[in-house]
């Protein structure tokens, strides 16, 4: 596992990334195929690690250093669920950047993003959309986006139904996006690579 390859993976290249999540070997297999940049995890998944060369990022609840065992190459740290635990949210970050791991911080609000810049100052946020009933989470997501540093990373985590919204994160300046497995193809918005 090379540190930085999942921020690499990102920040590379033209436009957004598709990021998607995946739930076997499989389903990693196919989303490779069909041209998604680095994948999601939510566990051990058996035999993604083996199928597949993205990166992958482990959204799972649990030690940091599982996310490390089963080969993933970035952590998440969701700052809603920390924040209040002294100082947690350091020491996760901590032992995600000791382990190799890149840390990928969940924001919700703009009081979580401003918390996670002044405690952790991370190079890669996941803006999620919030369960604001009277807003969209994309609008909610893009709502976060200015106030993430130039040079910081945002990959948003909001449910997209097409390539429209895809392109309009991509104008907005979102780094990277998740979704599910299925239409990835449809919402890379070009060729998938020949393998």
């Amino acid at each position: 596992m090379a540190a930085g390859r999942f921020s690499q993976a990102i920040s590379e290249g033209d436009g957004i990334s598709v990021v998607v999540e995946v739930h076997d070997a499989e389903s990693a297999r196919a989303a490779e195929g069909e041209g998604a940049e680095a994948l999601v995890v939510r566990g051990d998944v058996q035999g993604v690690r083996e199928a597949t060369e993205l990166p992958i990022l482990w959204r799972a609840a649990g030690p940091v250093a599982e996310a490390a065992r089963v080969g993933a190459d970035a952590c998440l740290v969701v700052v809603d669920e920390l924040y209040e635990d002294g100082d947690r949210l350091e020491r996760l970050q901590a032992e995600a950047l000791s382990l190799g791991l890149d840390c990928v911080v969940e924001v919700r609000n703009e009081e979580e993003l401003e918390l996670a810049l002044e405690r952790l100052d991370p190079e890669i946020f996941l803006l999620s959309g919030g369960d604001d009933d009277d807003e969209s989470p994309l609008a909610r997501a893009l709502e976060l986006l200015p106030d993430v540093p130039a040079g910081k990373l945002a990959v948003a985590d909001v449910p997209v139904s097409g390539r429209e919204q895809v392109d309009e994160l991509e104008r907005a300046g979102v780094d990277a996006v998740i979704v599910g497995a299925g239409s990835v193809a449809e919402l890379v918005g070009h060729a998938p690579p020949q393998v």
